[in-house]
């Protein structure tokens, strides 16, 4: 049946299935490691700055993987990046009295490598497999693999959670190491060659974007997932722990559930923002929806103050903006595949992504430090004022959406 299937659809697929199990093995490592050190008497600082490599390297990784998939091809860079991660699980299961403090930052600077590689190939890959003038169904193509990743990224902290439980930390990295082999093994051999490769040599002056649209985008992604991380990374698992008292099954069942209905309405986005009439969406629907987000968070962050039914408050005021941030990520994925150039979107995309790394390495480092300091509800306030950022700066995307733009030789 698989062969029977149109070229491009089978790559589309084979592309998503690779992500799906990256993803899931991201998400359980990230919650592994929150709660197993947690449980170890760190610190919530100290906890992000394990965290501090994965977040920085992805910044420089989504910058040269795009410039990189250019010159060797989609496929090189998406399998790269599974075999990183593969080496970084099986050193994160060592033995304990291994697991020193620079071997785990270095292991979770390897991690952000390959997570990295693996998004950007993935997300990039789809410009090649959509024709330029289906603008709406590239808009549900981006939104389904971004949504089915983040259900499975929630789906990942709940198997983290369990999987600390059951099998202990070093089985759990072994165990997530052993099938990712199998994943690259079938992706090696049936992934296509050259794809999303640019037709000429990419250069190294090409490295950062020269178009406005994106520039503007790339800022406001940085803004929006900062806003997400402040308090979410570190501060919220934390939080459900120490001050909830949620053992760790409870606590990465919650973020599980969370993540999960993220992800799908990430899927859904086009029918939330165009419905019927298939409309695509530009500066309007992102400025809107970054406002909405806003507003939901300056609402959670003075219940949470008050402490006002703190756990009622916490859950369904989480859920809420969970909601509107899926729109708002959603949107933005879309944007930036559909701005990029046809001639090296892998390129245009990097640059975005590296971006949207800034953000999570900025929101990473605030979370532990804020939440030390301050509390989960210092947290939300830092994340409204970047929220409102994010307004400011979509205000310079273009009103309507013009499609790719040439990328200059220069």
């Amino acid at each position: 049946m698989f062969n029977s299937l149109p070229t491009s659809l089978k790559q589309y697929l084979l592309v998503t299935f690779n992500y799906w199990n990256f993803t899931i093995t991201d998400g359980a490592l990230r919650m592994l490691v929150v709660l197993y050190f947690h449980q170890l008497g760190y610190s919530a600082f100290a906890i992000a700055m394990l965290f501090l490599f994965y977040e920085f390297f992805g910044v420089v990784t989504n910058l040269l993987g795009g410039w990189l998939g250019a010159r060797i091809g989609l496929n090189h860079t998406m399998n790269i990046g599974l075999a990183m991660q593969i080496v970084a699980l099986l050193a994160l299961g060592l033995p304990s009295q291994y697991l020193s403090i620079p071997l785990v930052m270095a292991v979770q600077a390897l991690s952000g490598i390959a997570k990295d590689l693996n998004k950007m190939s993935a997300k990039s890959s789809i410009k090649a497999l959509v024709q330029s003038e289906q603008q709406h169904s590239l808009y549900k193509w981006v939104a389904l693999l971004t949504g089915s990743k983040n259900a499975l990224k929630g789906f990942g902290f709940f198997l983290g959670g369990a999987l600390l439980k059951l099998l202990g930390f070093q089985l759990s990295m072994l165990a997530m190491a052993g099938v990712l082999a199998l994943v690259l093994m079938l992706s090696l051999k049936l992934l296509a060659k050259d794809l999303g490769k640019a037709k000429t040599k990419a250069k190294f002056s090409q490295l950062f974007s020269k178009s406005r649209q994106i520039n503007v985008l790339a800022s406001a992604r940085l803004f929006l997932f900062a806003a997400r991380d402040v308090w979410f990374v570190v501060a919220l698992p934390v939080f459900l722990s120490a001050q909830l008292n949620w053992d760790h099954l409870q606590t990465g069942g919650f973020m599980a559930c969370w993540v999960v209905a993220y992800g799908i309405v990430q899927a859904l986005a086009p029918a939330i923002t165009g419905g019927k009439s298939k409309v695509i969406p530009g500066r309007n629907a992102a400025v809107g929806w970054a406002l909405l987000l806003s507003m939901v968070t300056v609402i959670l962050a003075y219940l949470v103050q008050l402490q006002w039914q703190l756990s009622y408050s916490l859950i369904i005021g989480l859920l809420l903006f969970g909601f509107v941030f899926a729109i708002n990520s959603s949107l933005h994925s879309f944007l930036v595949v559909s701005y990029a150039s046809e001639e090296g979107v892998s390129m245009d995309v990097g640059f975005y992504y590296m971006a949207n790394a800034m953000g999570r390495l900025l929101g990473t480092v605030l979370s532990g430090w804020v939440f030390q300091q301050a509390g989960l509800s210092a947290c939300l306030w830092v994340s409204f004022a970047m929220l409102l950022g994010t307004s400011l700066i979509s205000l310079a995307l273009p009103q309507q959406n013009q499609g790719p733009i040439a990328r200059s030789e220069s």
